[in-house]
C-alpha cells in the first residue's frame, strides 16, 4: 500500500478544512472588510492553531485508522469513543452536503440552464459518485488528487491578485468602504468563518495511510494553517482595495470580481477567460472538499466496526487499504440532504462537529494527566496546563454558536438546536443497542 507524504497530507487537509477563497463572499457580504479581515486573521488564531496543535500532539502519539474516535476511546473509554463518532458522522451528513451545493452554485453562472430544475440534483449526485469512485483507488490517489487540484484552485485568484496590483500601479490605490454593508450581520459571517477555517482533526483518521506519521501530522497542520490564512486575507484584501464593494458579495460573487479587476487591466477577452477560469475552480472547489473528506469519515465506521460498535462488514478493506464498504455507506447517508439550504447545514454541522471537538480537547488533556510517558512525537510547549488552557478559546466559540443558533429553524418547525441535541442524544441510545448485540468472532479477511 501506497503511502501519503507531507505534501500530499497538507494537501488533503486543506481540502478537509478549505476550498480556497471560494466560501469567502459570505463574510465580505455580510460583515464589510475590516471586519471580515478582522476575523479571518483572528479566529484562527483561537480556532484553528489550537485545533492543529491538539492533532499534531495527539496523531503523533495513537496514530491509528480512526484517528479522533481512538484518541476520545482511549481518554474517556468505548462510550464517549463511540460517540465522539456518532458526532462527527452524523455531522457529516449536514457537513458534505455544503460541498456539491457550492459546485452547482459556480456552474450557474456559466448558464443557469446547466444546472436548472432537476438538473442541479443529478449535479450534486454525480459528484458523490465521482468522488466514491475517486476514493476508492486508495488514500495515495486522493492526497496526489488534492495536490494538483490546489494548484488548479489557487491559479485564478493568484490571476486575480495579479490583475488588482497591476491595476493599482496604474490607478492608484481606491479601496471600498470598509464598513458592515446595511442587511449584514456579523453573527452569520462568523459563523461562515468557523465553517471555512474548521475540520483540521478530519486529517487524522487516515494516519496508518500516511508515512512517519509521528512526524508529518504536526507540520502538516502549520503547513496548511499558514496556507488557508494567506488564501483568505490575500484575496481579499486586493479585492477591497481595488474598490469593489462588499455589498456585491454573495456566494459566486468571485466570477464578476475577476472579471472587473481583469477589464479594468487587459481588456474585454482577458477578462470573460479570468471569469471563466473562476468559475471551473469554483466547481472543482467542491469536488476537491468532498473527495478528501470522503477519505476521513469513511475511516471511521471501519474503525468503530474492528471495535465492535459497527457492523462488521464495515471494516472490509480491499488491498490498497481502503474500507469500501464504509465509502459506499457514507456516500449513500450523504444524500439524504443534499438540498438543504446552506445556512441551515452550517449550523447544524458546526454544532455537532463542535461537540465532538470539546471531546477531542478532554481526551488530549486526560492523556497528559494519566499517560504523561506516553510516546509522542510532537509535544505542545508549556506544560499540562498550557495543553488543557488551549482548548479553552475553541470551546467558547462552539458554545457561540450554539446560542446564535437558538432561534433558527432547521425545518419549518423543528429549531436547529432541537434538531442536533437529538441527534447528540441519539447517539447514547444507538451504543446502547449496539452492545446488547452478541458479538462476532472476528474473522480475517484473506
Amino acid at each position: 500500500m501506497r503511502k501519503l507524504t507531507l505534501a500530499p497530507l497538507a494537501a488533503a487537509t486543506y481540502f478537509m478544512v478549505s476550498g480556497g477563497p471560494y466560501g469567502l463572499e459570505d463574510i465580505v457580504g455580510q460583515a464589510g472588510y475590516a471586519r471580515a479581515l478582522t476575523m479571518l486573521l483572528v479566529v484562527p488564531l483561537l480556532w484553528s492553531v489550537p485545533t492543529a496543535l491538539m492533532i499534531g500532539e495527539m496523531a503523533s502519539a495513537l496514530p491509528e485508522e480512526g484517528g479522533f474516535y481512538v484518541w476520545v476511546r482511549r481518554a474517556l473509554g468505548p462510550f464517549w469513543g463511540f460517540e465522539e463518532a456518532w458526532l462527527s458522522l452524523t455531522a457529516s451528513i449536514f457537513d458534505m452536503a455544503i460541498y456539491p451545493a457550492l459546485t452547482i452554485a459556480y456552474l450557474q453562472q456559466i448558464d443557469p440552464s446547466l444546472v436548472a430544475g432537476r438538473r442541479a440534483f443529478a449535479g450534486e449526485l454525480g459528484i458523490v459518485a465521482v468522488c466514491v469512485l475517486w476514493n476508492l483507488r486508495g488514500a495515495y490517489s486522493v492526497g496526489e488528487g488534492s495536490l494538483w487540484l490546489l494548484n488548479l484552485l489557487l491559479l485564478p485568484f493568484a490571476g486575480l491578485a495579479a490583475f488588482g496590483v497591476w491595476g493599482m500601479v496604474r490607478s492608484g490605490v481606491h479601496p471600498a468602504a470598509m464598513g458592515r454593508p446595511l442587511h449584514g450581520s456579523l453573527e452569520v459571517a462568523l459563523l461562515f468563518v468557523l465553517w471555512n477555517t474548521m475540520g483540521w482533526d478530519n486529517a487524522s483518521t487516515i494516519a496508518q495511510e500516511v508515512r512517519n506519521a509521528r512526524r508529518s501530522y504536526i507540520r502538516a497542520m502549520l503547513a496548511s494553517v499558514a496556507l488557508v490564512v494567506a488564501s483568505y486575507i490575500l484575496p481579499v484584501a486586493i479585492v477591497w482595495l481595488a474598490g469593489i464593494p462588499a455589498n456585491a458579495f454573495v456566494t459566486g460573487a468571485w466570477v464578476e470580481a475577476a472579471r472587473t479587476l481583469a477589464m479594468h487591466t487587459a481588456g474585454a477577452g482577458i477578462a470573460s477567460a479570468a471569469a471563466l477560469s473562476v468559475v471551473a475552480g469554483g466547481a472543482l472547489t467542491g469536488v476537491a472538499m468532498f473527495n478528501a473528506l470522503t477519505l476521513s469519515y469513511a475511516r471511521l465506521p471501519a474503525a468503530m466496526a474492528r471495535d465492535g460498535l459497527a457492523p462488521r462488514v464495515l471494516e472490509r478493506h480491499m488491498r490498497n487499504g481502503v474500507p469500501w464498504v464504509a465509502v459506499l455507506a457514507c456516500a449513500a447517508a450523504w444524500t439524504v440532504v443534499l438540498q438543504l439550504t446552506l445556512n441551515r447545514l452550517l449550523e447544524m454541522d458546526i454544532m455537532l462537529y463542535g461537540l465532538s471537538l470539546v471531546l477531542e480537547f478532554a481526551a488530549l488533556a486526560m492523556l497528559r494527566v494519566r499517560e504523561p510517558h506516553l510516546p509522542r512525537g510532537f509535544r505542545i510547549p508549556g506544560g499540562t496546563a498550557v495543553t488543557v488552557a488551549i482548548g479553552v478559546p475553541p470551546t467558547l466559540l462552539i458554545v457561540f454558536a450554539i446560542w446564535k443558533a437558538r432561534h433558527d429553524l432547521v425545518t419549518p418547525h423543528v429549531p436547529a438546536v432541537a434538531a442536533g441535541t437529538l441527534l447528540a442524544l441519539a447517539g447514547p441510545v444507538v451504543y446502547a443497542v449496539l452492545r446488547l448485540r452478541p458479538r462476532q468472532p472476528v474473522v480475517s479477511e484473506p
